[in-house]
């Protein structure tokens, strides 16, 4: 379907949060609420948006999109939902210069009230199927939607840990989690380490942490390096087994998705 941006706001040093209307029929998944987002290429002036929204049907229909009409598509998590008005919040990260950006950053930066672009709801993404007695969130910037999510919808009884990785100390955000939920903060500004790579510092405070010694169901999530390091550590390192660890690499450091 179409969204029209209605608001733009520079919430942080590092991100703009836009809020999206005229998704009517919107479902709320909670959670790990994501979606995927379609934007103009340079030199469209209409956006071509798939009609199918199967798993696979749209993006079958994606690529059979000659290149030059195909729009640029992303995939981000969902900050707020507002199923009531058909609107949702969606935080983007800026960071790099404008070269350098993608898409998503690009469109968040120069958006303005009116602009449009193509919204594929596609469910929640945070789904343990498995028993488990605590929750343990690992993430950088990119992730932060998604943990703000899970630790918004989990049991009121839950306990857990999370670990948000973020570039500078002004980008931590007030978000609501349940009480047993501890909720760590970490930011590369405050580092003595100039030349750390996104996602570094929240492998080594996961490596140094004191966790609870029963059943978790882990969710690590941003940047590739970092989710599949922290599922490997818990894995190879704390005995946790591969059933419990969730991960997904959103992103690569220094390499772009050119589709």
């Amino acid at each position: 379907m179409m969204a029209e941006v209605v608001k733009s706001k520079h919430i942080s040093p590092n991100f703009v949060r836009l809020t999206l209307a005229g998704l009517d029929g919107l479902e709320n998944w909670g959670a790990d609420h994501w979606c995927r987002l379609f934007f103009t290429r340079e030199g469209q002036d209409v956006l071509a948006l798939p009609t199918r929204t199967s798993e696979f049907g749209w993006y079958l229909q994606y690529l059979a999109t000659p290149k030059a009409r195909r729009p640029w598509v992303r995939a981000y998590t969902v900050r707020n939902a507002r199923t009531d008005v058909g609107e949702v919040d969606m935080d983007f990260v800026i960071h790099g210069d404008h070269d350098s950006m993608g898409p998503g950053a690009k469109f968040a930066l120069e958006a303005k009230p009116g602009d449009r672009l193509g919204f594929l709801d596609q469910g929640s993404a945070f789904t343990p199927d498995h028993p488990h007695d605590w929750t343990l969130l690992v993430g950088d910037e990119t992730a932060l939607p998604a943990i703000a999510g899970i630790c918004r919808s989990l049991p009121k009884t839950a306990t857990g840990v999370a670990i948000i990785e973020i570039p500078s100390a002004a980008d931590q955000q007030e978000f609501e989690a349940q009480v047993g939920i501890d909720i760590r903060w970490i930011a590369r500004d405050e580092s003595l380490q100039s030349d750390e790579k996104p996602g570094e510092l929240a492998l080594k405070a996961l490596a140094e942490a004191t966790l609870p010694n029963s059943e978790v169901h882990a969710h690590t999530i941003g940047e590739q390096a970092l989710a599949t390091g922290a599922r490997r550590h818990l894995v190879q390192e704390r005995g946790v087994p591969k059933r419990n660890v969730d991960f997904v690499g959103y992103w690569r450091y220094r390499r772009a998705q050119t589709s």
